[in-house]
């Protein structure tokens, strides 16, 4: 798995203050624990223009690889798609993506359903026909490979391709 070079964080904003038409918020590290997550913000709270304000909400985002951060997504939840995108990098935040933002299908595609990488839908079929079967030699020229990966996509496998030739393949959860 390659890791997370990128820096992962947020951009919290006092809503007391932009509610008042002034900007005010700080960019945050999202990639540490939710704790300490929550007394930054707690920090750009106090130091707000706007006395007492005790409400915010994530205005900007970066370093997420395509997993979506709503404007009141909790900290927790932060933290966690951090720390997963962290550990995966790009994959990471691609499957948070493809499963709409849920964190736990994403953890359970990559830690019981990977396969690998892969240049193609054909390579895959070849490898894991090869390791099911005994091919004779006579007939591997016949078969097709290419259209064997395709099939597998229609319900089998899916795949997050993160570049050309390169596919990362899931049996299908």
């Amino acid at each position: 798995m390659e890791t997370q070079k990128a820096e992962i964080r947020i951009y919290v904003a006092c809503l007391a203050a932009y509610n008042n038409g002034r900007l005010h918020g700080r960019w945050i590290d999202a990639n540490q624990d939710a704790g300490a997550i929550r007394a930054e913000v707690a920090t750009m709270l106090k130091a707000s223009p706007i006395p007492s304000a005790e409400e915010w909400a994530i205005h900007d985002y970066d370093g997420f690889e395509g997993a979506p951060i709503s404007e009141y997504e909790g900290i927790d939840s932060v933290a966690e798609k951090a720390a997963f995108i962290a550990e995966h990098g790009e994959l990471g935040g691609k499957l948070i993506e493809h499963f709409g933002g849920e964190l736990e299908y994403a953890r359970c595609a990559i830690e019981d359903h990977y396969m690998g990488q892969y240049a193609s839908f054909a390579d895959f079929a070849r490898e894991y026909t090869e390791e099911s079967f005994t091919i004779p030699s006579a007939l591997d020229g016949y078969i097709d490979f290419e259209a064997m990966g395709r099939d597998m996509t229609l319900c089998d496998v899916f795949a997050i391709e993160l570049g050309f030739e390169n596919l990362h393949l899931f049996w299908s959860c």
